[in-house]
């Protein structure tokens, strides 16, 4: 007996009603960027490793997908480094490719790369799959779809502003209401040089970022792990935990972190782009969260996330900026805010609200029954005509009973049939019925047309 097939766990296969409703997220998303002025490229589905890792942090290196060399991939591992499992060593002996992380990396390289070709500052876009072996569970996934906007070669603060007034937009469109959470890794770092951390910068931010997930108590347990003394995460607690207005929090910040120079200059960018985006009269909450990390190492400045109010659910936005992100491939001196777009995410939670548009799922909008070889060929010729007018239309292939033909019809939820049989043939008409009235009409083509439109 063959045994039945499946697909990895963490990946899903997409029916052509889920997929219709994908391409209206990706193009309502791309609708937006474009608005926006950005313009999309494509990178390959597998990079260099050496792209690749030291990029995201320790964790981030975990969760790359490798790819084993093609070949005898064992040549270069000596037995001794089998024998050892010494996997930390063996990788790059096995492995000199893997799947891309996310786009933003693929991105920095691509810059680097074309360098010559860019006009500066690029406001580029990107509407593609990344992997991570990442732990599969609602709303995460090993397979799934980012979608990018990033802005590089210019390091002014109207790039933050102008992102969060388009992720107001995308998600206006969308009819889900969200909150945008806003910090700057410079409050960060100052925070850590207030508690006397500062060389802990990368363990605080990898700790904090779990605070949904795992709850303050859990991050405290794992601060303490990483070497942080009890005093230093006491002092810590209540800054994660700020609460007002986002001025009140800004005044607290200003107060405990006055004798930090990156945390003045944190909080100053922080005030910029909340009082502007505030000018622009965003639809969305815009809130300053003074936990908010986002564990990835290449972050400098600004850091947002997005969260649906109406659905329990991780975030389904997130980006922030990124100043030396190409200097790792040999290019200092290109400022970089990019954000990124959860698809995948953001069709859960539009299927949980059922907020899709009624056409969304829009298929053939009339099916000619086939009743024969002359009717046949009458039918394709009236098909034809309606698809140079813009309507979708399609002739069922075979002359099978009716009610095998009109089931078809019903399971692809096409709304009108039209039926051209020996007395239509003659009288040069088609028999239109609209399957939700049930009403049917004896038309010709041009008023078929007319009706259809």
């Amino acid at each position: 007996m063959a045994q039945k097939p499946s697909i990895p766990k963490g990946t899903r296969d997409f029916s052509p009603e889920e997929m219709a409703k994908r391409n209206y997220i990706f193009n309502t998303i791309k609708d937006v960027f474009l608005l926006y002025g950005f313009q999309q490229i494509e990178t390959p589905a597998m990079e260099n490793l050496s792209t690749l890792m030291g990029k995201y942090g320790e964790e981030g290196d975990k969760l790359l997908f490798k790819i084993l060399n093609s070949g005898d991939f064992l040549r270069d591992a000596s037995d001794e480094m089998l024998s050892s499992r010494d996997c930390l060593h063996l990788t790059p002996k096995l492995c000199e490719k893997g799947l891309r992380y996310d786009l933003t990396v693929p991105f920095a390289r691509y810059v680097v790369q074309h360098r010559n070709e860019l006009q500066f500052p690029f406001k580029r876009y990107q509407i593609q799959p990344v992997w991570r072996a990442d732990r599969p569970q609602k709303g995460r996934y090993r397979e799934f779809y980012q979608c990018d906007a990033d802005v590089v070669g210019s390091d002014s603060l109207v790039n933050e502003v102008e992102l969060i007034s388009l992720i107001d937009e995308v998600f206006f469109r969308f009819g889900i209401n969200i909150t945008i959470k806003l910090n700057n890794r410079k409050i960060l770092s100052g925070i850590a040089e207030m508690i006397g951390a500062p060389e802990k910068i990368v363990d605080i931010t990898v700790a904090i970022d779990k605070i949904d997930k795992i709850g303050i108590d859990n991050v405290n347990a794992e601060l303490k792990e990483k070497g942080l003394s009890d005093e230093a995460i006491a002092t810590l607690r209540p800054l994660l935990e700020l609460s007002g207005t986002n001025n009140e929090k800004i005044s607290t910040l200003e107060t405990l972190l006055a004798s930090s120079e990156i945390g003045v200059k944190g909080i100053e960018e922080l005030k910029y782009v909340i009082s502007s985006a505030d000018e622009m009269g965003l639809r969305s909450t815009l809130e300053l969260d003074v936990s908010l990390a986002r564990g990835l190492n290449y972050y400098t400045g600004s850091i947002l996330e997005v969260k649906a109010n109406d659905v329990e659910m991780g975030s389904i936005t997130g980006g922030g900026r990124y100043d030396n992100l190409t200097g790792v491939f040999g290019m200092d001196g290109v400022s970089g805010v990019g954000i990124s777009f959860g698809a995948d995410r953001i069709f859960d939670v539009l299927n949980t609200l059922n907020l899709y548009p009624a056409d969304t799922c829009a298929t053939t909008k009339v099916i000619f029954m086939n009743f024969g070889d002359a009717e046949a060929k009458q039918s394709l010729k009236y098909v034809m005509q309606l698809r140079k007018e813009g309507i979708s239309a399609e002739l069922y292939p075979e002359s099978s009973k009716m009610k095998k033909q009109m089931t078809y019809a019903n399971g692809k939820n096409i709304p009108f049939v039209a039926m051209v049989g020996e007395t239509e043939l003659a009288e040069g008409k088609v028999a239109l019925k609209n399957m939700s009235t049930g009403e049917q009409e004896l038309l010709d083509i041009s008023k078929v047309i007319e009706k259809l439109k």
